[in-house]
């Protein structure tokens, strides 16, 4: 293995660039494996890997109604394109107003 610290700048990141082409060589032949053994599969069980992709998915599971987001109910005053629906995690700036004295009124839209 080769000693990172006595490596230059330079050395370290065409080092990376090379690292990060293997790992995307290695995933793109990993995939192509998995990929290979799944239409194996699906024929051994008289089915194209297609056919079994595009079967809809049975009704109460997964893909249902998109979700659409909210009506934004609350802005923050210092940048007005930060909005909250008043559903779920509050964000930061909802935090720091609250810790600063000022209300949900205050920063109704």
């Amino acid at each position: 293995m080769a000693d990172l610290t006595a490596m230059s700048v330079a050395e370290l990141k065409s080092l990376e660039g090379k690292v990060a082409k293997a790992i995307e060589t290695v995933t793109a032949q990993e995939r192509q494996k998995a990929i290979a053994a799944l239409q194996a599969k699906a024929k051994e069980l008289g089915y194209s890997l297609d056919e079994l992709i595009a079967q809809e998915t049975p009704r109460g599971r997964g893909k249902g109604k998109p979700r659409t987001k909210g009506v934004a109910k609350y802005a923050n005053p210092a940048n007005p394109s930060q909005t909250w629906t008043g559903k779920g995690r509050r964000p930061g700036w909802v935090l720091e107003a609250l810790q600063a004295g000022k209300s949900l009124d205050d920063l109704a839209i």
